[in-house]
Order: C-alpha cells, then structure tokens, then sequence
C-alpha cells in the first residue's frame, strides 16, 4: 500500500510548522506563503499555483482570495478534489504549540490553530508522499479556502471553473477520521433596526416609543411561540438565536433606536424559512403594539441573508462510498454524519462539487482547551493517500 510511503516524522512536522504560524481570518498570507514553498519542494510547478480573486467579492479587509493548486493527473479519470481553510479565529493569537504525549496543546491561555491547520498538513503531506514518489494519479485539485470561521467566505465565492470542476471532494475540518459528514444544515443570518420615539423618560414618557420595549415584546414572543433556541414544530426541527442587541444612550431617554442581530437555521429549507418568517412576524407584530399619547407607533426594518445553505448526500454516492472504501483499506470503518454547523461543503456542494468532510484529529476548537490528536491526523494522511491510490485503480 502507499500508505506505508508516509514519513511520519515529516507528517508531524509539516503539523507543527503550521501550528506556528499565525492566520487569523483575512491574514492568511503567512500560511499561504508557507504551502507554496513547501508544495513547491514537493514537485509542485509554479504554474500549477494560483491564488484567485475571491477577496475582491468579500465584504471584509482581505489580503488575499483562495489558494489553488491544479496538479496534472498522469492518467486520465475523475479529478479529486482535496480542501481545507488556511484561517483560525482569534482566541489562537499569540499561540504556542507544545506536544504532550500523543497530542499537540497550546502552551499559554490560547486555542491550538488545530482547526484547520490539520487539513493544510495533511494535504501538504498527502502531496509530498505522491509527487516525491511519482505515484500513478488522476487530476487533482487542493483548495485553501480564506475566511472559514467568520461566514464560509472563500468557499462561497469561488469560482468552480478555476478548480477544473472536480468530480469528487473531500474537505478536511473536522476530528475523528472514522467520522465523513455527508450532510450539513443551513443557516439565517438577520437583523433588525426598531425605531421607536425618543422623549423625556422622567418628564413625558408617555409621548416616546420605546424601541427597548419593542425588542423586548418580539424575543418574548418568539419565544413563546417556539421559534426561539432548540425548535420543534410539527416534526420539523431546527434552532434560533438572538446573538446581539444594541441602542440606548441615556436613562433619561426613552430608546428611539435598538439593532437585534440573531441567525437561524435547519437542515429543511422551507423550515428555516419559516422560522425566520415567524421571527420577522414578532418584530412586526411587537412594534405595532407599543404606541405613544396619540397613537403612534413603531416601525422595524427587517434584512436576511442565507449564510449557507444545508446539503445532504447519500450514502451510496461515489464520493461517500469512495471515502467508506479508503477507510477499509485502512482497518477502519466509515461513520457517516450530518452535523448541525455550516462548512466550507455547504457550498463547495452547492456549487456542484459533490462533498464530504473528513477528521483529522481537531478537538475543542475555538476553545482554550483544543489540541491536535497525532494518531488521527497521521491517519487522515494515510486517508488521503489511499484515496488517490483507489482512484488510480
């Protein structure tokens, strides 16, 4: 088997080099910078290499779009798709990775960067083990996606062309990898600006209309309606929150202006509809409740976006059964998922790229407590490998 073509030692190194590396969301050029060299070294031609134009259509400061490398297959067949995101979230500012025992942790007060710096070791090692070896393969493509952890930014805006269209993907975000999750939810993202009407709170509160209030009738009723947090409705499911609310300045002021921002989602599309809709009616119905001394009310203005949209493939899809087959290949068995986050799959699936997602030994991520399982991430290695092998055959 090929597999066995892992250097382990490198494996775990390409790991550590990463870990150290910082790449917050929109700051991912240090780690770009890093995967370029060292696919380079591995037998990647300049040409292959390409960073696309992604960031111009994301709403942020980005210093660069997605990574893509288009490695030539030297035979003809389905090209192979391998992804994972180059960002971590704040809480890995200032990180040091230390091993202890079979695991790497974070030395101080800080998250590892495990998610998703796996992925990126992982598909550099995977590459390295197939070009240093000149191992028979397909044509394949490895995506580094910019912006994962702050709206699925990179995989949203990519341009399907530029990866050659692949037949099959395999994203690399999550722990362990007997896990392949083959369906993920969709998801909401609202917001709501109530006007009310300022007045003297303590002289004539009577004349105001308090937009606080407003908010506040609107959350009690969706949540009384049961459109608020964990959902169930008529054997449909699904989740609400309210994330953030702002207004106010002054206790002596009644509150003319209050911004609500919350999300929804679901796995069924017509649910999440719905219970954005029932969100929507509550805002509506509360700001036409509170009223001033001559009948005036408040007024809402309600905007959504769909952050991503849910995807669920079957179990005897090429893609699933093409990961089932690698797995078995290495004494493991495959554990199909569907997960209630959003990942880069959301829309690499939507945009016709079939999808799964597979572990590579993160845990705890975003959290002070995350680290890096070295056994399951040398095994995402193998996986990786042996499923450009099978492709070959």
């Amino acid at each position: 088997m090929t597999t066995s073509l892992l250097n382990a030692e490198r494996a775990e190194q390409n790991l550590l080099d990463l870990l150290k590396i910082p790449g917050l969301s929109g700051r991912e050029r240090q780690v770009a910078d890093h995967l370029i060299s060292e696919l380079k070294s591995a037998g990647c031609a300049a040409e292959w290499i390409f960073e696309d134009d992604a960031h111009t259509r994301i709403p942020r400061d980005f210093e660069m779009g997605n990574l893509i490398v288009k490695i030539p297959g030297t035979m003809e067949g389905p090209r192979l798709m391998f992804s994972g995101h180059m960002d971590t979230v704040p809480l890995v500012r200032g990180v040091v990775p230390v091993k202890a025992g079979n695991r790497y942790v974070s030395q101080g007060e800080t998250a590892l960067g495990a998610d998703n710096r796996t992925a990126c070791a992982a598909i550099l090692s995977m590459v390295q083990v197939v070009l240093e070896n000149d191992l028979p393969r397909p044509p394949i493509t490895l995506l580094f996606t910019v912006g994962e952890e702050i709206g699925l930014f990179g995989a949203k805006e990519v341009n399907v062309e530029e990866l050659g269209s692949p037949a099959l993907g395999f994203n690399i975000d999550s722990g362990e990898p007997d896990r392949a999750i083959i369906g993920a939810i969709g998801a909401h993202r609202w917001q709501v600006e109530i006007k009310g009407i300022s007045s003297h709170a303590g002289v004539h509160p009577e004349h105001g209309v308090s937009a606080a209030l407003i908010a506040a009738r609107a959350i009690a009723d969706i949540s009384a309606k049961g459109y608020f947090g964990k959902i169930q409705q008529d054997g449909k499911n699904g989740t609400s929150n309210v994330g953030g609310i702002q207004g106010g300045e002054a206790s002596n002021q009644v509150t003319d202006l209050v911004k609500v921002t919350g999300e929804s989602r679901s796995h069924d599309p017509d649910f999440l509809i719905e219970i954005t809709e029932a969100i929507r009616g509550c805002f509506e119905a509360a700001a036409a409740s509170v009223e001033n001394h001559v009948g005036k009310a408040g007024r809402i203005t309600f905007n959504f976006q769909a952050d991503y949209h849910a995807f669920r493939m079957q179990e005897d899809h090429p893609t699933v059964e093409a990961t089932a087959n690698a797995l078995a290949k290495l004494g493991i068995t495959c554990k199909p998922e569907v997960t209630n986050g959003g990942l880069d799959a959301n829309f690499l699936n939507v945009k016709g790229i079939p999808t799964v997602t597979l572990g590579a030994g993160q845990h705890n991520p975003h959290t002070v407590d995350e680290y890096a399982d070295i056994e399951e991430y040398l095994t995402c290695c193998k996986l990786l490998v042996q499923i450009v092998e099978d492709a070959v055959r």
